[in-house]
């Protein structure tokens, strides 16, 4: 049986899609965000609104819901769509479903053509995200909150704000992490010389 996995409450869904924006900046785990991220408060935000869009629009599709596991991931309007379909005719409705969503300024459709994964492949997924993170951590080359790490299937998606000196720090470690089969950069760059920790 193919579910979604959302990490989304359906109320928060409601009050995000009547336009409450302030909701989606409160409480501990977007306070810690705020404090320590690259991208402005508006970006962050938008990023938020852009992932409960897209989430009730692929929960309310029949077709989509019930023959596909997908997760989405917004940073800086840039989104990526991961997860499982059944064919790339459902893979074309996925992507065309979340294109019209506003302040989205490019996807990348990572999605692969298959029946949904299994939980237990979902939970090794999730195992070798905390890894990653707790190994950019434990380097101590940035701030782990500036890099989202996502895993499906054993590929490691990253995404955020950094400098060349710093993506290449980065990789150096989540490529050496074990259960990692393949990383994929949608990196964007900056020239400026941040800090590790604000």
């Amino acid at each position: 049986m193919s579910k979604f996995k959302f990490n989304i409450l359906p109320l928060i869904t409601i009050i995000a899609l009547q336009g409450c924006a302030t909701a989606l900046v409160t409480g501990g785990a977007i306070s810690a965000s705020l404090i320590h991220d690259r991208r402005t408060i508006g970006a962050i935000i938008d990023d938020q609104s852009i992932e409960l869009k897209a989430s009730y629009a692929l929960l309310s599709n029949k077709e989509i819901y019930h023959q596909s596991h997908i997760n989405i991931t917004s940073f800086n309007g840039v989104v990526l769509i991961t997860g499982e379909t059944l064919t790339k005719k459902l893979k074309q409705k996925i992507y065309n479903e979340i294109r019209t969503i506003p302040k989205i300024r490019q996807i990348h459709n990572e999605l692969i053509i298959s029946a949904p994964s299994a939980l237990t492949s979902r939970s090794s997924d999730a195992w070798i995200t905390s890894k990653v993170k707790a190994k950019i951590t434990a380097a101590n080359i940035i701030n782990s909150l500036y890099v989202k790490v996502v895993t499906e299937q054993g590929i490691v998606y990253l995404m955020g704000i950094l400098t060349h000196d710093e993506v290449n720090q980065v990789l150096n470690i989540v490529t050496k992490s074990a259960g990692v089969q393949r990383v994929i950069k949608i990196f964007e760059y900056s020239s400026l010389k941040w800090p590790y920790y604000s």
